[in-house]
């Protein structure tokens, strides 16, 4: 076999792992950066000097770039131990914070909840999307190049058929983070006459347009290693997002936003209905002839083209819960019912998820079939609620110690009282109204950028390192290299106020 058959073969036949393995990994983070917002309360309080932007960049890669690098390599099968571990921290840095408050001091803990319950926000952001878009892109990031080394579990690779790989969330998963925040959520492009609207998609998705093109005549050219069965022999994910775009913006135009659910419930189930009832199962493993030939354009890109179908469910899933979240409220309380009400939505799709596994048929993400749709949305949506419920939980820590500021989550409108022995904030004004300086605000900010950035070093760095027979600390190594590489750049752009947009 030559060096490109060796790689190709590394990375498929592979048959996945559990919902709930992937599931418990996933909202690790969600953790990681709770603990990493109660650090930064509790050294503003024990020190009142600020920090430079160096500290602040270092701090956020530890907590979440670091985490998913380990949970993806050699602590994959040590998961329950950190948990334990981040959870320990955590309750002793709020265990550190609450008794150290400087609101509320001599006041009961169900007076002070009541307090906080009826504190208000400002509702204009939500955090838990920006974290969500951004724990979705470093896990993307990392597992592309993490899955051509051997310290990479290959239950965690894509699937080949059938089953659920770690690495099948996350086309899944920006798929959904992208719909959250579509212009039509955020009363964007919306006016003026339809034919101008379709006009602004369609110059949108331009730059993919030229990123897909390129891809594909970067690794045609040089013999990159592909996985055929993918997408097919000339599509690939950019093509994907266009045509989902495409044909999202199209239904938003004469469909409600609040319909959006009945949109991909009917698309996802007309879908699994031709799958099983007529030759389009076929078609996708098989191709026209039924010997898997890719003679033809569809035959050669049948996996990339037909479940775009799937993913267009899954966007509108997405727009769902955006218009959902993104609803303007201005207390606790009421975030407390949201994250409630998600959490309650996103179980309630895992145990559909089992029946309909049980029942129809495993999930697939080759054909991204109603079982793996269910499970997109579902694991989206539970760590939506996680990120949410960290928030909340951020927000009390704030309450307790006055003039507390953690980038990247709410501010809190209420001023409550304080002792007056600690009246002054340890906090300046000036400080609070700064721009937010953070990995998660920078990564937020030039998301298709970093996609882009990660796929380019990725391909570099397979061709000039012998990825498969690298050892465990180099290839650690590598990882954490090319992480903080791609994040540090994204936050010297954000430092420097600059957006890299094509349109």
């Amino acid at each position: 076999m030559s060096h490109k058959q060796m790689k190709e073969a590394f990375v498929s036949n592979h048959n996945g792992t559990s919902v709930l393995e992937i599931t418990q990994g996933l909202c690790f983070p969600s953790l990681c950066i709770l603990c990493r917002g109660l650090l930064i309360i509790l050294s503003q309080h024990l020190c009142s000097s600020s920090r430079t932007w160096k500290i602040g960049f270092v701090i956020d890669f530890v907590f979440l770039i670091v985490p998913l690098v380990m949970t993806l390599t050699i602590l994959a099968s040590f998961i329950f131990f950190e948990y334990l571990a981040i959870i320990i921290f955590g309750a002793g840095l709020f265990y550190q914070i609450y008794c150290r408050r400087t609101c509320y001091a001599r006041m009961p803990v169900q007076k002070i909840l009541e307090k906080f319950l009826q504190t208000s926000l400002e509702s204009e952001y939500i955090p838990a999307i920006s974290c969500f878009r951004v724990i979705n892109s470093a896990f993307t990031a990392v597992a592309i190049l993490a899955v051509d080394f051997p310290l990479f579990p290959r239950r965690f690779a894509k699937t080949e058929l059938y089953g659920t790989g770690a690495m099948d969330f996350g086309v899944g998963g920006f798929v959904f983070g992208t719909a959250m925040v579509c212009p039509e959520i955020r009363r964007k492009c919306m006016e003026g006459s339809t034919f101008y609207y379709l006009t602004k998609s369609l110059y949108s998705v331009w730059p993919l347009v030229f990123i897909g093109i390129g891809r594909l005549i970067i690794i045609k050219s040089i013999g990159y290693q592909e996985h055929l069965t993918e997408y097919g022999v000339h599509w690939n994910f950019f093509f994907t997002l266009i045509v989902v775009k495409l044909i999202t913006s199209l239904l938003l135009i004469f469909l409600p936003l609040n319909k959006s659910w009945i949109v991909a419930v009917s698309i996802t189930v007309l879908y699994q209905l031709a799958l099983d009832f007529t030759p389009l199962k076929r078609l996708i493993l098989y191709g026209t002839d039924g010997s898997g030939t890719r003679v033809g354009l569809l035959n050669a890109n049948r996996e990339g083209i037909i479940s775009t179908l799937g993913y267009v469910a899954i966007y509108m899933a997405g727009v769902q819960t955006g218009s959902y979240v993104l609803k303007k409220r201005s207390y606790i309380k009421d975030w407390i019912k949201v994250t409630y009400g998600i959490l309650l939505t996103a179980i309630s799709l895992f145990v559909s998820l089992y029946i309909v596994q049980v029942n129809v048929e495993v999930a697939s993400r080759r054909m991204a079939n109603l079982a793996f749709c269910i499970w997109i949305v579902a694991s989206c949506l539970l760590l939506l609620s996680s990120l949410l419920l960290g928030d909340i939980i951020l927000s009390f820590a704030k309450f307790l110690i006055q003039g507390a500021l953690v980038p990247c989550s709410w501010k809190l409108i209420q001023s409550p009282a304080t002792n007056k022995k600690h009246s002054e904030s340890p906090v300046s004004e000036a400080e609070r109204n700064k721009p937010s300086i953070c990995l998660i605000t920078a990564m937020n900010r030039n998301q298709l950028t970093f996609f882009l950035m990660s796929n380019i070093t990725t391909g570099l760095i397979n061709l000039l390192v012998d990825t498969l027979h690298s050892s465990t600390l180099w290839a650690l190594f590598v990882l954490n290299l090319y992480m903080f590489t791609n994040c540090l750049i994204m936050y010297l752009l954000h430092l420097q106020d600059r957006t890299i947009k094509f349109w």
